[in-house]
């Protein structure tokens, strides 16, 4: 939020071409855009360039049936462990059981969060099949309703940010 700020100034100060968006890490597991970076963004136009908004894989529910997954991103880059943690798992399980509750895949949800904030201008995807790209892509239809943010408010009170 800092380093927008004094962007923002410095452009102004010197004449200089504004800000429009910042790449960050956004996503169910880690929401800690949302602590100051959010504020800056909706208030500034900045807009936010979601990257990871499925947390490497994690937020498929491809992790949570025991298959190995060699060509994964999360096997294939093992020193990004940001996403490998009991409690991202934990979380991960819950916003599954929240996904089926109301008939959405774990994708659906996951993404059709992170395409709600008001301070978003993108998600970032990474899809390895013509299958995933085509979910992805699809969930530009999905509408979270109060609900179902209720419910993953009630996740994020619990587990709080697991992947910072």
């Amino acid at each position: 939020a800092w380093g927008m700020m004094r962007l923002l100034e410095e452009s102004k100060y010197h004449n200089l071409p504004r800000i429009k968006t910042v790449q960050n890490p956004y996503n169910l597991l880690n929401r800690l855009f949302e602590v100051g970076s959010a504020e800056v963004s909706k208030y500034e136009n900045v807009g936010l360039l979601a990257y990871s908004p499925l947390a490497f894989g994690v937020l498929t529910g491809k992790f949570l049936t025991g298959e190995a997954h060699p060509n994964a991103r999360i096997n294939l880059f093992p020193q990004y462990t940001r996403y490998n943690s009991d409690q991202c798992l934990q979380a991960t399980r819950l916003y599954q059981e929240i996904a089926k509750k109301h008939g959405l895949t774990l994708t659906e949800l996951a993404l059709g969060f992170v395409l709600q904030q008001p301070f978003l201008t993108s998600a970032i995807i990474g899809a390895t099949t013509m299958e995933q790209l085509k979910e992805n892509i699809d969930t530009i239809d999905v509408f979270l309703s109060k609900e179902i943010l209720t419910e993953i408010a009630g996740v994020q009170a619990i587990i709080p940010d697991p992947a910072p």
